[in-house]
């Protein structure tokens, strides 16, 4: 802790490094105590779909179909680890317009906020 608080203060670690590690730090979170109402990583590898929720719990999903409702409300850090894309709406039963779309293998933030999510079909 320490030595990033000394990289912090000379500049020496990019904003996106440091974005990149408390990503990192929640998928740790994610892969050894899902929160509840989230379903149970699949091995080692952690959950294919997991974000921090409004509620400040990790949520993630194993291969998630169709629209699936953001338990604790979807915000900041989301990472989509399926093989299809995830198209992010802030109402409930993915009504209305998106707000985001995040494709396979992508980390991102969506904000404000999502209450549900609909992931592509994929073979």
């Amino acid at each position: 802790m320490r030595d990033t608080r000394i990289l912090l203060r000379t500049g020496a670690v990019p904003a996106l490094l440091l974005a990149a590690a408390a990503v990192a730090a929640v998928t740790a979170t994610a892969t050894a105590a899902p929160a509840a109402g989230g379903t149970a990583p699949a091995g080692a590898a952690g959950p294919d779909f997991q974000y921090v929720g409004q509620d400040d719990r990790v949520h993630g999903l194993t291969a998630p179909k169709g629209c699936v409702a953001a338990e604790g409300g979807g915000s900041r850090p989301v990472t989509n680890h399926t093989r299809g894309t995830a198209t992010f709406y802030r109402e409930p039963g993915c009504a209305g317009a998106p707000v985001e779309r995040l494709g396979p293998g992508t980390v991102t933030q969506v904000r404000p906020y999502f209450a549900s999510v609909r992931f592509s079909v994929t073979g």
